[in-house]
């Protein structure tokens, strides 16, 4: 189950408090107001939306479903994407190499015309082969459908974020690995992960102005 954060920009609430008005005005066949109020309650938004004001939180529960990465962060990889930046430490076992992977699939499949993808990820000191062995097959697939793949290892990283070309930044609490192990190699959620229940997580997503490049 996921909840919308009570931490919401106060300009946001009042834009959405001016269009509730104007649907309000509309019912009651009071047109010319309400379309005044709906420029107005749009045109705040926008605004907002320019400034980088906009912010979105997502709270998901202990064994919650349905959040997938596609679920999730779909509409915001529009035809306008090109380039992503990605910071997570955990980007190193198996798992989480499968995880990074499935979000490359989702990203080959949108609308999204991306052309190269950034990864800044720790290296495993236990097993930093196998990562660099896993990651370097990503790079070479993603390579075969016009995709280039940049990874840098720092050992320092500990904060976790996505950002887009288009000004989206999507901060995931646990990273890309927020779901759960799956019972067995034949449950359900073992490929779909809409199905795969998840570890309790706070997503936060906003739009800015310009995007930092990692």
């Amino acid at each position: 189950m996921a909840k919308c954060g009570p931490e919401k920009d106060v300009e946001t609430k009042a834009a959405f408090v001016v269009l509730k008005r104007a649907l309000e005005l509309e019912t009651e066949s009071r047109y010319q107001q309400a379309l005044a109020c709906y420029q107005e309650g749009l045109d705040m938004l926008m605004k907002i939306m320019k400034e980088g004001k906009y912010h979105k939180q997502i709270k998901i529960e202990e064994n919650a479903t349905g959040f997938s990465y596609e679920s999730l962060f779909k509409e915001y990889f529009n035809e306008t994407v090109t380039e992503v930046w990605i910071e997570d430490p955990y980007i190193r076992q198996i798992h989480q190499l499968y995880n990074f992977l499935r979000f490359c699939e989702m990203l080959v499949k949108n609308p999204c015309k991306v052309k190269t993808i950034h990864l800044l990820t720790s290296l495993d000191e236990g097993s930093g082969r196998e990562q660099r062995s896993g990651l370097d097959e990503i790079k070479e697939s993603l390579k075969s459908h016009g995709v280039l793949l940049e990874v840098e290892y720092s050992s320092s990283i500990h904060d976790r974020e996505i950002r887009l070309s288009n000004g989206w930044m999507i901060k995931i609490g646990r990273g890309l690995d927020y779901f759960k192990k799956p019972q067995s190699r034949f449950s359900l959620g073992y490929c779909d992960f809409d199905l795969r229940p998840c570890h309790e997580t706070t997503v936060d997503i906003f739009h800015n102005k310009h995007t930092k490049k990692i």
